[in-house]
Formats: structure tokens, sequence, C-alpha cells
């Protein structure tokens, strides 16, 4: 396995699907409900976006080809859209809030804890990327594999801990991990931008 390729994932993914920041809009979520549902939403969520994170990986740039897109563009395009999410997280007072009322349905697994918290449009986009980097060499896919089981995992942890996790590191402490992970990801999508334009140049 290529491990230097797995870190790289591992960091992206986690910056991206941010296991603190989701838990704590899982217990805003599953406010006032009982420990079996909140541990069947969170797996639930958590195995769904696996799915569709894993198929995007292995049919997502051939969907591309189909449209006539080009890597490069996608990269580009996928960089902006990378830093418009970092650019959010680093400047927005409040973080993404869901209030639950009595007409909300009971089924929180698909939206919006798989979409748009954890398989959402940045994690999707990272994922083509991350994937056409690879070029189907079996250590390459096998490191990002490992990479997205990896922090999905977390995400499932931090679910089932987020009461806790949410008293600890109070609005504050949510706040300053929200701006410090946004840097790393502008950080990540400058880096796409200019990989997609020197492919460009170079073809």
């Amino acid at each position: 396995m290529n491990t230097g390729l797995f870190l790289t994932a591992l960091l992206s993914y986690f910056v991206i699907v941010d296991p603190l920041g989701v838990s704590i809009i899982f217990v805003a979520l599953t406010e006032g409900k009982d420990g079996a549902y909140c541990r069947r939403m969170g797996i639930r969520s958590v195995l769904l976006s696996l799915l569709i994170i894993l198929c995007f990986g292995f049919f997502g740039a051939k969907l591309l080809d189909t449209l006539g897109v080009a890597i490069e563009s996608f990269r580009i395009a996928g960089g902006l859209l990378l830093f418009y999410t970092a650019f959010n997280m680093i400047t927005k007072q409040e973080p993404f809030r869901m209030e639950r009322d009595q007409d909300a349905p009971d089924d929180i697994s698909v939206y919006p804890l798989s979409f748009p918290l954890l398989a959402g449009p940045g994690s999707l986009t990272l994922t083509v990327l991350l994937y056409a980097g690879a070029e189907g060499r079996v250590e390459d896919v096998a490191a990002l594999i490992a990479a997205v089981f990896t922090v999905l995992l977390l995400t499932l942890f931090s679910f089932m801990s987020a009461r806790k996790i949410s008293r600890f590191l109070g609005e504050t402490g949510n706040n300053i991990a929200k701006r410090l992970l946004g840097v790393l990801l502008a950080s990540l999508s400058i880096q796409f931008i200019a990989d997609g334009v020197m492919g460009f140049i170079a073809s």
C-alpha cells in the first residue's frame, strides 16, 4: 500500500468530512432521541456514505469521459469548489446547522447526514481527483480505500461519542478547529488547481 498517498488522502478526507464538526451537528439532529435511534442513524449514514464514495471513485472518471469532460477541467473546477468550501469554513460565523421540527423526517441517515455532510460535493470531488491520480494502480487504490474506511470509522466513533465531544469542545473550540481545518483544505484546493493548469500546459 502507498503510505504517502494514504496519509494525503486521510488528511484530505478528514478535513472535508470533519468528524468532530459533524458530531456536533449529529447531536442537534438527534436531540430527544434514544441511544438505539442514534446508533442506527449513525451506522446507516456511514455505510451509505461509504457506498456512495467508493462508487464515485470507481465510476466517476468514466462518467466524466462519457460527458466529454477532461480530468484537468475537473481538477480545476474541483479545486475551486473545495476552495469555496474552505473559505466558508474559515470566514462563516456559524457552522452548518439544521434545526429539527415536528415535521422533520425520522430517518436522517440519507439527508442530511450522508448528503451533504459526509458524502457531499467536496468529498465526491476529492474522490474523483484522487482516484484519477491513482490510475488504477492496486497499491494506490488500496491506500485510497483504506483512507476512506479510516475517516468514516472515525466519523462513526464521533457519532457514538457525539454528546461527550460536544460538551468537551464547546462552541469556541469547534470554531477554532473548523478554521484551522479550513486553512489546510484551502492549501489542498490550490494544489488541485495548479495540477489542472499544469496538465493543460503539458497537453
